[in-house]
């Protein structure tokens, strides 16, 4: 059975003579511990692929099973639990809260999972440690540089070991050196039998993935395997 398995999928907006299907009958499945790229230009369709595979969005119409269950039509409430337990997200503009120090963002989504103090603060150490920002802990994000934060990003995504992690371009705002450093974090995730799922522009990132599929006008234009 696949992890994921999206079936006829469409977003339509202003439905009717004006309407601008952003995706345009997708289907696509995704296995337990694949690298995968999703790849477009701007206005391509990728984003709401994203936010369709990260339950951030729900489509117009079609089916979307995560691990055999039927997630298409559940409450929000019942979205946000999903997302908070399977998906780990890693955004391109970070998403941190100033306020928080980098263990406080890191520990956010194990307190909405009702974490207790003392697991929480181990496993926030933990990815922390893994990314490389143990020494930065108790810094604020205005404290850390743009590959700090988004490395400070992932160990938040990681901390709860969820088993998909959805990561939009994740090197999107930062210089090469640090995004090798952010690519590097995701195939050791990988190797370790998560299942990545990256959204980029970019075919050189594109191209660390074990499979690309394309998107053009809402619609996949090609899926390819490095095996093929």
């Amino acid at each position: 059975m696949p992890l994921i398995d999206i079936r006829d999928i469409y977003k339509i907006y202003n439905p009717g003579e004006n309407e601008v299907r952003a995706l345009d009958g997708v289907s696509l499945t995704i296995d337990h511990g694949e690298f995968v790229a999703i790849v477009g230009s701007s206005g391509s369709g990728k984003s709401t692929l994203m936010n369709m595979l990260g339950l951030l969005d729900v489509s117009t119409s079609g089916q979307y099973y995560l691990d055999g269950h039927d997630v298409s039509h559940l409450s929000d409430n019942e979205q946000s639990d999903i997302r908070n337990k399977q998906i780990g997200f890693i955004f391109q503009g970070f998403n941190l809260i100033a306020s928080l120090t980098a263990q406080a963002n890191v520990e956010l989504p194990l307190i909405y999972r009702g974490m207790k103090k003392e697991e929480r603060e181990q496993l926030s150490t933990e990815a922390l440690t893994r990314v490389g920002l143990e020494n930065r802990a108790h810094h604020r994000p205005s404290e850390m540089s743009g590959g700090q934060q988004q490395r400070c990003a992932i160990a938040r995504a990681v901390a709860a070991r969820p088993p998909v992690i959805l990561a939009d371009e994740p090197t999107g705002n930062l210089d090469s050196k640090t995004g090798v450093h952010v690519m590097a974090i995701l195939r050791e995730l990988h190797a370790e039998g998560r299942t990545v799922i990256l959204i980029t522009h970019d075919d050189k990132i594109a191209a660390e993935a074990a499979r690309v599929i394309r998107v053009q006008d809402g619609k996949i234009i090609s899926d390819t395997r490095k095996s093929d």
